[in-house]
């Protein structure tokens, strides 16, 4: 069971906050709610900010900048861009739909069904081969849509996996910081301490894919 929900993508929130910073009558958002989680449109592409600095005119008359670092929801590439303060920004039409996954095809395509309605969403594992070293079948996760279209996944800051292949524990060795590497139930291997055995379960941060403590 996912613990809580990635603060890179905050979505559901995100979208919350997005609407509460601007009357109806008046969805002009610009530079200066670029604040970090925050959902903006670029070129026809989702982003969402991961970090953001103000930087000041030192001379009189010069334009306050604001600097973000983003990345790109359909396909994960960061950006880097400033922008003059007050510049206009357009919000993305998100919908964010918990779904469960259910299996794929060959590797190529990935199964995940509304859990509301029960319809069916084939995502290619090429936009989703981040999220999907976290997931097993029958997990629940949310996914994004915009414009209708499934662009990517929200899914937990923590999962629980576990370990199916490493090399035999260090027995007594808890506080040592030498590590050894650990390959989990997904596929993903991770650097684990000595201790660590096959079988044990450990909580895995999904942003950075480290390995946390054991469950």
């Amino acid at each position: 069971m996912f613990l809580e929900f990635n603060i890179i993508t905050p979505l559901v929130d995100t979208l919350s906050q997005n609407n509460d910073l601007f009357p109806k009558e008046m969805r002009m958002p610009t530079s200066n709610d670029l604040k970090r989680g925050f959902l903006f449109l670029l070129d026809g592409d989702p982003y969402t900010v991961l970090d953001t600095a103000v930087q000041t005119p030192s001379a009189r008359g010069g334009a306050t900048l604001v600097k973000i670092k983003a990345k790109n929801i359909r396909t994960k590439q960061l950006l880097q861009k400033t922008y003059k303060a007050g510049d206009r920004v357009d919000v993305p039409n998100f919908e964010v739909i918990p779904c469960q996954y259910l299996y794929h095809e060959n590797q190529e395509n990935y199964i995940f069904m509304n859990t509301d309605t029960y319809e069916q969403i084939s995502i290619p594992g090429e936009d989703i081969a981040y999220e999907l070293q976290f997931l097993r079948e029958g997990d629940n996760l949310r996914v994004m849509l915009h414009d209708g279209n499934p662009i990517g996944l929200e899914i937990a800051n923590t999962v629980t996996l576990r370990v199916v292949e490493c090399e035999p524990a260090v027995k007594g060795d808890t506080v040592t910081n030498t590590t050894k590497s650990a390959k989990l139930e997904t596929g993903l291997e991770v650097q684990v301490p000595l201790f660590i055995e096959q079988d044990t379960l450990l909580i895995i941060d999904t942003r950075e894919a480290r390995y946390i403590k054991r469950a």
